[in-house]
């Protein structure tokens, strides 16, 4: 890598071909079969690790430690204070070694490093912020109606167990966003990071122990979501799962879940609707829409990839997003320069570029991109780039399916209700954008797109103040916010007679 980053010793144990275990009760283990399987970089298609590959006794051993940890612990009866300690020491930790968490990352799956370091203020705000509601729990005194002398108030408590799911597209956040909620709320985890992308959680949990975390209340299992995921899913020790990723896996772990009908909050896909009225700045849409739909090659849930542009200017602005989207760099995300990196795995390559074919099929123009790279240093690696399609209708299976790749689908409207049907003729309802100038026609729009997330001139910000979530069938649940930590609490209501 003579132009790009050198592998800091900090997480050289990581990769190179090494062989990392898995954290159950405070150890690094590897699985009960003995199984491995590899995680490869998907700039290269070369080795990083070897991981365990768990399987249903190892995620009864760490089911039990989370179990153990959370009935008859120390942290089942550690006051609020001295969990937010170590909630701030584990902040401190993520802040001081965040560019190596970077670099861990996009070896790992890919993004540009100058996006893997801007999660700085967000890994450690995330953090931050969620130690800041373990203090903050509080139930409520209420007024009852019975005859007679009863004091009623209500207690928050942790819901136990929790297993937390996450997906590859941005690992140590995701990491961050589950454990932290659940943590605070006392509860403990055993989290299953995705097969693709696993690294960043075995190293967050090793430092979640020397910030202090008593053994057990975070777990960290590695394997496929078919053996690991689903013990998981269906485990009758789990009180609660927690999973970002496929609609399509969601709704089993649903099923999963009904077995012992375990709590169940779900972060799934989107086909997010963007929408660009005649009076937008183009200056602010032109690229904020290209990147709504491009920003880690595509593999973001609430990516603007149904963008709707008013036929007034149509034509100039896919003219110009195009030269846009032809500007961007894509390359090695360990190169300072790159832009867009690859997709995460040949998996997804292959699903990305099938769409190529479906878009022609369907009679689609293909205004940028619509091939893999293979030239040069593209040729070991699952390198796509940017990709516009224009002529589409909304009832393509590119307007209507979620591709996960830096692929967007333009399409002409011309009038108002008309966008707004388009718009939430999907399935989904996890993220949407307007761009206007008229402050008028921007708030009756976000009032209308059915999604948990609408942003106005501006296109994918997040914030650990700022709950986020979907409708429909893009999930159920928040997180972020104080909304966050109600999916880890339970309330008891408590009656008491005083006469």
């Amino acid at each position: 890598m003579p132009q790009e980053l050198t592998v800091p010793s900090t997480i050289a144990r990581f990769v190179t071909g090494a062989s990392p275990s898995m954290l159950i009760d405070g150890a690094f283990v590897p699985a009960v079969s003995g199984e491995t399987f590899d995680t490869l970089n998907p700039a290269t298609g070369g080795l990083l690790a070897r991981l365990p590959a768990a399987d249903a006794p190892d995620v009864d051993r760490a089911v039990a430690a989370a179990r153990r940890a959370f009935d008859s612990g120390p942290w089942a009866t550690m006051k609020p204070y001295d969990r937010q300690r170590i909630m701030m020491r584990f902040a401190d930790l993520v802040e001081a070694r965040h560019e190596d968490l970077a670099i861990l990352d996009t070896l790992d799956m890919g993004a540009p490093i100058q996006r893997m370091r801007g999660n700085l203020r967000r890994a450690v705000g995330m953090a931050r912020f969620y130690a800041g509601l373990t203090t903050a729990l509080r139930g409520e005194t209420i007024a009852n109606s019975i005859p007679g002398d009863f004091h009623t108030h209500t207690l928050r408590e942790p819901v136990g167990v929790v297993g937390a799911i996450i997906p590859w597209n941005n690992p140590h956040i995701a990491f961050i966003w589950k454990v932290g909620a659940a943590i605070a709320a006392g509860c403990t985890v055993v989290l299953k990071p995705a097969e693709e992308a696993s690294l960043s959680a075995l190293w967050l949990g090793e430092m979640l122990l020397e910030a202090g975390l008593p053994n057990g209340v975070v777990n960290v299992v590695t394997g496929f979501g078919e053996t690991a995921g689903a013990a998981l899913s269906v485990h009758p020790g789990v009180d609660k799962i927690a999973f970002t990723g496929s609609t399509a896996t969601g709704q089993a772990i649903v099923h999963a879940a009904a077995n012992t009908l375990k709590r169940v909050s779900l972060e799934l896909g989107g086909k997010s609707p963007n929408i660009v009225f005649n009076d937008a700045d183009l200056d602010l849409a032109v690229p904020g829409a290209a990147m709504a739909a491009f920003t880690n090659s595509g593999q973001v849930c609430s990516a603007g990839t149904r963008l709707f542009v008013e036929r007034g200017i149509y034509d100039e602005f896919v003219a110009a997003m195009t030269s846009y989207t032809r500007s961007l760099t894509v390359g090695n995300g360990l190169d300072g320069d790159t832009q867009l990196g690859p997709v995460v795995s040949q998996t997804q390559l292959e699903r990305v570029t099938n769409y190529f074919e479906i878009g022609r099929a369907e009679g689609a123009a293909i205004a940028s991109g619509g091939k893999r790279l293979t030239d040069g240093d593209y040729a070991s690696g699952y390198f796509v780039p940017p990709t516009i399609f224009t002529d589409v209708h909304n009832e393509m299976r590119i307007a209507k399916e979620e591709i996960f790749g830096p692929v967007v689908s333009v399409m002409a409207f011309d009038d108002y209700e008309s966008v707004i049907r388009l718009a939430n003729a999907s399935p989904f309802g996890l993220g949407g954008g307007v761009w206007t100038n008229d402050l008028n026609q921007a708030t009756r729009t976000v009032s209308a797109l059915r999604t948990g997330t609408v942003w106005v001139n501006c296109y994918g910000q997040m914030d650990p103040a700022v709950p986020f979530g979907g409708y429909r069938m893009s999930g159920y649940g928040r997180e972020g916010g104080v909304e966050h930590l109600d999916e880890f609490l339970e309330t008891k209501a408590v009656w008491t007679q005083t006469h």
